[in-house]
């Protein structure tokens, strides 16, 4: 691996060019983990606003904050796709492109001239990465939809309930990241390092609601091995047991208590003063969250912070996103930086290690240009293993 001329090597993706049509949040989060790793991103936008999340409150500069971190450090172009200049110019393109990331619905880029086979033809070893609601194929390839929507089609939404038999909205998108931009990155570089010993590209299909199956592993062992499926909320982790629950203290915040094993669960049950009896919970599981829930309300957040301290029972007090924010548990402090005029944040966290990242900086979220004459790359040579 080459050095990067300040003494480090060279990231791993450095020299790897993506070619990105993506918008919002799935495909542009997949680039923007390859940009961390040293790929050079062209985003390529919808004239005249560009990618819709440039318009969203708050602001950092000309655009959202949302799109600032998420679009650091890549290059932009603002195109009319159904101009056959702008299709010809692309595919002139290609031959310098190994990635390309969509996240139109099945069939729109083909009927723009600019599918796979389009690109293929010109750039044999491209390798084309298609993330949509629900695949390529299927009954409901074509259909509209959300990360709520993905959830709730997979399974997943409806296995943790509250009282009244009602699921929660999620604390993010699930499906979005776990189902669409982690799969698109981890297919994306296996595609990459099976081109280097065969030259050839492929096509990737990330559909997001198949791909939130994995996310459902336990549930479908449960069903394979006993041939029933879970009761929502009634399960081990999603509500019914003791031993992984979330308790309200006295001023209203949370314990997210999870001691599991037996030795985790003996000692909490001592530091929350739970009678001998209610320690074997098998088969009591009600009762004693009911005991549980008792004792952890007769207490403020900070006391149960404090009791918890320095024990080995897996307990902790639910964090707002401030308190994550200045905790010193998340590494959430890298150097890496988005600036621009009149602003200088720190870029999204993201799960590349450092080892593999360039050196920290400040980079901006790329200006809105427009025309073809944008479709362009910083540097004039690219890998050796690129195949026009």
């Amino acid at each position: 691996m080459s050095a990067a001329g300040n003494g480090r090597p060279a990231p791993p993706l450095a020299g790897i060019r993506v070619l990105d049509f993506s918008a919002l949040l799935p495909g542009p989060l997949a680039t923007l983990l390859l940009a961390e790793a040293g790929a050079e991103v062209l985003q390529v936008e919808r004239p005249p606003h560009g990618d819709e999340m440039r318009g969203y409150v708050p602001r950092l500069g000309d655009s959202s904050a949302n799109y600032a971190l998420l679009n650091r450090g890549k290059r932009s172009a603002a195109v009319d796709l159904k101009d056959p200049a702008v299709r010809d110019r692309l595919l002139a393109l290609a031959p310098e492109v190994d990635v390309v990331v969509e996240q139109f619905r099945p069939g729109v880029m083909d009927r723009l001239g600019l599918g796979y086979e389009d690109f293929r033809a010109v750039a044999p070893g491209i390798v084309y990465c298609s993330i949509t609601g629900y695949g390529q194929t299927g009954p409901a390839a074509g259909r509209a939809g959300h990360d709520l929507n993905y959830l709730a089609e997979s399974g997943l939404l409806g296995v943790v309930v509250d009282e009244h038999g009602d699921p929660h909205l999620p604390p993010t998108v699930i499906a979005d990241i776990a189902g669409g931009t982690y799969p698109a990155v981890l297919n994306v570089l296996l595609a990459l390092f099976r081109r280097q010993t065969t030259g050839e590209g492929c096509h990737l299909d990330i559909g997001m609601t198949p791909n939130l199956s994995t996310l459902a592993y336990g549930y479908l062992a449960t069903h394979a091995g006993s041939g029933t499926w879970p009761e929502p909320g009634r399960d081990l982790l999603t509500g019914g047991s003791p031993r992984y629950h979330l308790y309200r203290t006295a001023d209203g915040r949370h314990v997210a208590a999870a001691p599991l094993e037996e030795r985790f669960w003996q000692r909490f049950c001592d530091l929350v003063d739970l009678p001998g009896p209610l320690r074997s919970d098998a088969g009591r599981e009600d009762e004693v969250i009911a005991a549980v829930a008792e004792r952890i309300a007769a207490h403020p957040a900070a006391h149960w912070s404090e009791r918890f301290a320095g024990e080995d029972v897996c307990c902790c007090v639910v964090a707002t996103l401030e308190e994550a924010a200045g905790s010193q548990t998340l590494r959430t402090r890298s150097g890496h930086r988005v600036a621009g005029p009149g602003f200088d944040v720190s870029a999204l966290p993201v799960p590349v290690v450092d080892q593999l990242r360039s050196q920290p900086r400040s980079l901006p979220y790329p200006p809105l240009r427009t025309g073809p004459e944008a479709l362009t790359f910083d540097r004039a040579a690219g890998p050796s293993e690129r195949s026009a």
